[in-house]
């Protein structure tokens, strides 16, 4: 069974002083937050000069293209930025991008010009100017001051007296003061840290995620997708499974009434293997009812179903459900999936002796952890399974998150929202 991370396990829990101070997101972002300033500068700089330039030569021919490559360019920052929001801050932002024409330079201009997550993306590295240079200042000062007040009693052991404003500290007890004192600010740092990455985080989301109509119209293009997948799955299961079973059956039928007369044992064996494989086939489709829909579902909630799910796999699962009132059907269909899915996936790939599935209720909707202790080195690919199950999330605006470095272990996390 996966244990509890740190910052859950220690005192006041993981939004307390020590929960804060340990918690690896705490110092995923202190460095991204650190350099904003820098990044901002930097992408001002590029930007004052190519787009002037670029813009400047459209008169003649060779602005077009280099008006072209500015954006190009611009959007190539916007989509690095998206990665440092999911390593740093935490913050998954799908690119928003209409689809690339296949030919024709004024396609390509239309593809750039009139697509409104363009404009946003260049917006986005503007304001990461002033934005930056605030965070880049706050970070210096609180980490800096932290640290000097912390390391009193080391130079009062060197016999250095520590200088800070008009304040001179020379003496044991005020050094120590000034280390207790400097392990408050580096509290209030952590917590200032945090703040201002859910701040960034958050304009980032509303820039950089493209407008509410891109979305929508990412959401319902992934939602086709994935119920053509779905229909593909149901008819080639269907072709290659129950319909040539029952065409075994009629034939095994067949034969049977033509020697019914002249060959009755012949003919008893041949209607016990058509009843056989019509039972066989009856077993198919219940299998298959249950893919598209599975009836203990509908009738006892995720827990139940889960549990089922637990049952039938080739190694221990533990499952843990804390809902205190059934979320919308559509959540229920595709938390069900996204575990059973992942559990296949376990237990064709992953080598894993053992697993968890955590079901769990917050403010955002429901959440789905799925884990397993195997070797890990899992990776989303369009057209797998995973790439499928981010199809069905994204159709209620979801996200589905991977983590399987090599070596183990690999955890699936859902956010599926209840209200959308």
């Amino acid at each position: 069974m996966r244990s509890a991370a740190l910052k859950d396990r220690v005192p006041w829990g993981a939004k307390g002083p020590l929960g804060v101070l340990v918690d690896p997101m705490t110092w995923r972002a202190a460095p991204y937050l650190a350099v904003t300033g820098a990044l901002g500068f930097g992408w001002f700089v590029v930007l004052s000069v190519a787009l002037p330039v670029s813009l400047t030569l459209t008169v003649v021919w060779v602005g077009v293209p280099l008006t072209m490559a500015a954006i190009l360019m611009w959007r190539g920052g916007a989509m690095l930025e998206r990665r440092l929001m999911h390593a740093a801050l935490g913050v998954r932002i799908a690119d928003p991008y209409r689809p690339r024409p296949e030919r024709g330079l004024g396609a390509h201009l239309r593809w750039l010009l009139a697509d409104s997550a363009t404009w946003q993306d260049l917006g986005y590295l503007l304001m990461l100017l002033p934005l930056g240079l605030v965070e880049t200042a706050v970070s210096l000062v609180v980490w800096t001051t932290s640290a000097m007040l912390i390391i009193q009693p080391i130079l009062m052991s060197l016999w250095v007296a520590g200088v800070h404003s008009d304040l001179t500290i020379d003496s044991w007890a005020g050094s120590f003061v000034a280390a207790a004192f400097g392990l408050l600010v580096l509290v209030m740092a952590a917590y200032l840290v945090r703040g201002m990455a859910w701040l960034h985080g958050t304009l980032a989301t509303v820039l950089l995620g493209g407008s509410q109509e891109e979305r929508l119209r990412a959401s319902r293009a992934r939602g086709i997708d994935a119920a053509e997948a779905e229909r593909r799955r149901i008819e080639r299961d269907l072709h290659d499974g129950a319909q040539q079973r029952l065409l075994s059956v009629a034939v095994d039928l067949g034969r049977a009434q033509s020697k019914f007369d002249s060959e009755p044992e012949e003919a008893r064996l041949l209607i016990a293997q058509a009843h056989a494989g019509t039972k066989a086939a009856i077993g198919e489709l219940r299998n298959l009812a249950r893919g598209i829909h599975p009836a203990i579902l509908s009738d006892r909630g995720l827990d139940a179903a889960l549990s089922g799910l637990a049952a039938r796999a080739p190694v221990r699962v533990d499952v843990s459900v804390e809902l205190e009132e059934r979320p919308p059907a559509a959540v229920e269909s595709i938390a069900y999936f996204i575990v059973a899915e992942t559990l296949a996936n376990m237990a064709k790939h992953s080598g894993a002796s053992e697993a968890s599935v955590m079901v769990v209720r917050d403010h955002r909707g429901v959440v789905v952890d799925v884990w397993d202790d195997g070797i890990g080195g899992a990776a989303m690919v369009p057209g797998g399974g995973l790439s499928g199950l981010a199809d069905r999330a994204a159709t209620i605006d979801g996200v589905l998150v991977l983590h399987s470095p090599l070596g183990g272990p690999t955890l699936v996390r859902a956010e599926l929202p209840c209200e959308w």
